[in-house]
C-alpha cells in the first residue's frame, strides 16, 4: 500500500478532519485517510496510483485548499491590528451604552425560577455565531447537501428542512442529556472552592476561544477544544444520514461554550435545571447554525473580519467575568487586613438576614466580631430564583445551600481575622458582604 502526505490550508477543528476524510475516501484506490488539523496535512493510503486532480477536487469540495499553511505566533498583517482596534472601540461603545442603561445590573426583583436562563440564551447566541458555528457548521452543510441530492426537485423551503431537523434534534438531545448530567450532579457535593476552580477553568477555555476569534495569534487557529475524532466517529457523527440524529449527537462533540454549560448543568444537581440550561443554550445556538449557509454572503470581507473580532472581544470579556467570579468563590478575593489582638466580647454571635425574589439578600452588609464563632440565619420568603437563589460563604464555609421558601438557611463559621468576606451565589455573583471588625 502506498502513502501520500498532502498539506491542507484552512483546517481548525475535528469537524474539518472528518469532512475531508469522507471526501478523500470517495476517491478510487484510496483505502484510508488520516487528516490532522494540528499538523495541517492529510495522510492518504492507496493502492496503485493516486489521481492528484481528484484529490484536489475532493479537498476543495470539503471547503479547503491544498498548500502549506504558515501559523506564526503573532499576525504579520497590520490590517488585523487595525480591525482589532475597530472591534475594541465598538465593544467599548456597546458596553458603555449597556452599562449606562443598567443592562448589567442584577435586579433580583425581576428574578423568577431559573432566572439565569436569559444569560444562558445570550451565551448560546454568542456561541452560535462563533465557535459552535465553526465546529458543527460543516455538519449542517453536509446534511443539507445530502437532502438536496436526494430531493433535486424540492423547493427552497423544502431544502431548508435539513437545517430545521438538525437544530430540532440538537435542541431535543440537549434537553434530555442536560437533564441526565444535571441529575447526576445531585450525587456530587461541590464545595465553593471546587465550583470556583471549575468556573476559572471555563473562563480560561473561553479566553482561548476569544483569542482565536480575534485572529491576532495565527498559531492558535490549529488548536481546538473538541472530543477526540475516534469517539465522534464511534457515535456515527461522520456518516449519519438523518440530520435530526446528527444534530442530537453534536452534544458529544462540544465546543468550548457547550463544555462550560455542561459543567454548570452538572453543578446544579438538578435534572430540571440541567435540562433547561442545556436546552436553552441549544436554542440560543440555533439562529447562528440556521444561518450558517448564508452567513458568508452577509458578512464577508472587511465587515466579516471585524464582526468576528468583535465577537472575540465579547467572549474574552465574558471569560474575565467568569474568572473573577471563580476567584471570588475560591476565596481568592478575600484579602482581609490584619490587625492586633481582638477582644472576644461574647462566646457566640448571631447575625440574621432575609431573602426574597423581589429584594434579594437583605441587608447587603453584615458586621461581625472577628475571631468569634458566628451563626448566620437567612430567612427565605421565596424559593431560590436562578443562580442567585443559592448561597455560599467563600473562605468561611464549604457549604452551598439553596433558599427554600419558609425555611431558614443556616451557616456556622468563624472569621479568622478582620476584613471583608463575600456572600455569594453558587456561580460567584455577590449577594453581599460580611465585615469582620
Amino acid at each position: 500500500m502506498n502513502t501520500s502526505v498532502i498539506d491542507i490550508k484552512g483546517m481548525h477543528c475535528t469537524s474539518c478532519e472528518l469532512l475531508i476524510e469522507d471526501e478523500l475516501l470517495s476517491i478510487p484506490n484510496v483505502k484510508k485517510a488520516t487528516v490532522s488539523h494540528m499538523k495541517g496535512c492529510a495522510t492518504v493510503y492507496f493502492n496503485g496510483n493516486l489521481n492528484d486532480k481528484r484529490v484536489s477536487a475532493a479537498i476543495q469540495k470539503a471547503g479547503y485548499t491544498i498548500g502549506k499553511e504558515e501559523r506564526p505566533v503573532f499576525s504579520r498583517n497590520i490590517e488585523d491590528y487595525k480591525e482589532f482596534g475597530i472591534a475594541v472601540s465598538a465593544f467599548v461603545i456597546v458596553w458603555s451604552i449597556a452599562y449606562t442603561n443598567g443592562w448589567f445590573t442584577i435586579n433580583t426583583s425581576s428574578l423568577t425560577d431559573y432566572a439565569s436562563l436569559p444569560i444562558v440564551l445570550l451565551i448560546g447566541l454568542t456561541a452560535g455565531i462563533s465557535t459552535c458555528m465553526a465546529l458543527v457548521g460543516g455538519l449542517v452543510l453536509g446534511a443539507s447537501a445530502r437532502f438536496s441530492q436526494q430531493h433535486p426537485t424540492a423547493t427552497r423551503l423544502q431544502k431548508f428542512t435539513p437545517h430545521i431537523l438538525f437544530n430540532a434534534g440538537r435542541i431535543f438531545s440537549f434537553f434530555v442529556f442536560g437533564g441526565i448530567i444535571g441529575y447526576a450532579g445531585s450525587f456530587m457535593t461541590f464545595s465553593p472552592g471546587i465550583l470556583g476552580s471549575l468556573i476559572i477553568i471555563v473562563g480560561i477555555v473561553m479566553t482561548f476561544l476569544g483569542a482565536q476569534l480575534i485572529n491576532l495569534f495565527p498559531f492558535m487557529s490549529g488548536l481546538s477544544v473538541t472530543m477526540p475524532k475516534r469517539i465522534s466517529s464511534l457515535f456515527g457523527i461522520r456518516n449519519q444520514n438523518n440530520p435530526a440524529i446528527l444534530g442530537g449527537l453534536t452534544f458529544f462533540l462540544p465546543c468550548g461554550f457547550t463544555q462550560a454549560m455542561q459543567l454548570y448543568a452538572m453543578s446544579t444537581g438538578s435534572a430540571l435545571t440541567g435540562a433547561l440550561t442545556m436546552g436553552v443554550f441549544a436554542i440560543g445556538t440555533a439562529p447562528g447554525l440556521l444561518a450558517v449557509g448564508g452567513l458568508t454572503s452577509v458578512v464577508q470581507g472587511l465587515v466579516g473580519r471585524i464582526f468576528f473580532k468583535f465577537a472575540g472581544v465579547v467572549v474574552i470579556a465574558m471569560a474575565l467575568f467568569n474568572i473573577t467570579n471563580g476567584i471570588r468563590l475560591t476565596g481568592g478575593s478575600v484579602l482581609p487586613a490584619v490587625s492586633g489582638e481582638e477582644e472576644r466580647i461574647q462566646d457566640r454571635q448571631l447575625i440574621t438576614a432575609t431573602y426574597s425574589a423581589k429584594d434579594g439578600f437583605q441587608p447587603k452588609e453584615l458586621t461581625v466580631q472577628a475571631g468569634v464563632p458566628t451563626r448566620l440565619e437567612v430567612e427565605a420568603f421565596d424559593a431560590g430564583a436562578g443562580c442567585m437563589g443559592s448561597i455560599t460563604l467563600p473562605g468561611l464555609s464549604k457549604k452551598i445551600d439553596i433558599f427554600k421558601k419558609g425555611a431558614k438557611t443556616v451557616f456556622e463559621f468563624t472569621t479568622p481575622r478582620p476584613g471583608e468576606y463575600t456572600i455569594a451565589c453558587a456561580m460567584g455573583l455577590p449577594h453581599g458582604t460580611i465585615k469582620a471588625v
